[in-house]
């Protein structure tokens, strides 16, 4: 146990990175506080819970909210293309510890219990993200990238499913599955057993799959593009990547099937109604669609689009930054950002959500790298002046933000 606290895992640098992860939570229970009231929830937001009620045996739980099902657009159950019944689970999960029914002067309450899944996943996603950066680039890339999440306002609107649907649990699953990916093949050089040394590897990665395909369907597309890095990041142990890739998706696999009771043709009803590929190519042609995407996309984080130009100057113009560090993520980011305006609505706006944590990893590594040049004042001076003004903007805004 002694081993287990030592200042490499307990610090000055996780210090750090939980006051901001603290600040994060603050911000997200201040946006909850002034969402909607008691009695007027969002109509996506009750049945979504109401569902997940009536999966868990408990559909007596949540009261009448005033509000007609029909309005939310949502399928009846096991119809859903965009989501498992693993999305309607998690969502409706902490409203099991209420004891009966929630009367009406109760619901308040009930909207924070309701808000833990994502609040869980955000803080899981941001300590996942200052860890990936900071075992990539340092201390000061795990600094940088954790800044700009626990200011992002879409990263924060989602957390606290303020006016934004919850993708937290897809966000944390799609990053997870991509660094446990590259992760597991880096280790595949080590002259051990590859299979039984990764097992918590692959039950990571299994794990990721799960929370990512089973809470949006759409991002399947995750999957071969694990591989895709596995096999590149190891060429010379490709079939042990490839063991190890099919070993975590045959977990993924029996682990969504828990969720229906391990119950294949319930499983399988679901899946075939999903919607993998809800791709509009035609998309592309309208011009439009790239310039709403890329607004939508800049607001949900001011501070990184405004170092996105200069950081991508630099990874153009300094073959220093083009390593695989550096490129994976900012591959990863692309990739979404296309996909996202193939999909106008939803699950584009989940897209643009989650390429945010691989551009933040991706502005922390080629700031990192920048810091340690000889302009390393002037790099530095530019980004504490860049973060602070993101997170004094944000925190202005969250004091406008009217009671629901």
């Amino acid at each position: 146990m002694s081993k287990f606290f030592t200042r490499e895992r307990f610090g000055q640098p996780q210090g750090i990175a939980g006051v901001l992860l603290l600040l994060f939570l603050a911000q997200c229970l201040w946006l909850i506080s002034r969402g909607p009231q008691p009695g007027n929830w969002e109509a996506k937001q009750i049945v979504q819970l109401q569902k997940g009620l009536q999966f868990w045996g408990r559909p007596n739980v949540l009261p009448e909210m005033g509000r007609n099902p029909a309005e939310s657009g949502q399928f009846p159950s096991g119809d859903d293309p965009d989501h498992s019944q693993l999305w309607y689970l998690i969502a409706s999960a902490p409203l099991l510890l209420w004891p009966g029914t929630i009367t009406p002067e109760h619901v308040v309450w009930a909207r924070y219990l309701a808000a833990l899944p994502e609040l869980a996943f955000g803080l899981c996603l941001g300590a996942s993200l200052w860890y990936v950066a900071r075992r990539l680039y340092g201390n000061a890339g795990g600094y940088i990238a954790l800044c700009l999440y626990c200011f992002s306002p879409a990263i924060l609107r989602s957390t606290a499913q303020f006016g934004a649907p919850p993708e937290m649990a897809a966000a944390w699953g799609s990053f997870g599955a991509i660094f446990t990916a590259i992760a597991v093949a880096h280790t595949l050089y080590a002259p051990r057993e590859v299979v039984f040394w990764n097992r918590r590897r692959i039950l990571l990665l299994a794990l990721s799959f799960t929370l990512a395909v089973g809470t949006q369907f759409s991002l399947m597309v995750l999957v071969p593009l694990t591989l895709g890095f596995m096999l590149y990041v190891a060429p010379t142990r490709r079939k042990a990547a490839v063991a190890i890739w099919g070993g975590g998706c045959l977990i993924a696999v029996l682990m969504l099937l828990a969720t229906y009771g391990f119950r294949p043709g319930a499983l399988w009803a679901t899946l075939a109604h999903a919607s993998f590929l809800p791709y509009l190519w035609t998309v592309y042609k309208v011009p439009q669609a790239y310039g709403l995407s890329l607004a939508q996309w800049v607001h949900g984080s001011p501070a990184a689009f405004l170092a996105l130009v200069p950081a991508l100057a630099a990874y153009v113009a300094w073959p220093r930054a083009r390593y695989f560090g550096n490129t994976a993520p900012l591959l990863v980011t692309g990739l979404f950002l296309l996909l996202s305006v193939s999909m106008p609505h939803y699950p584009g706006a989940g897209f643009r959500l989650m390429a945010l944590p691989f551009l933040f990893v991706f502005l922390a590594g080629v700031s990192a790298d920048l810091l340690e040049t000889r302009y390393r004042d002037a790099v530095q001076a530019v980004l504490i002046g860049l973060l602070a003004a993101g997170a004094i903007w944000n925190l202005m805004a969250l004091a406008q933000v009217p009671r629901g």
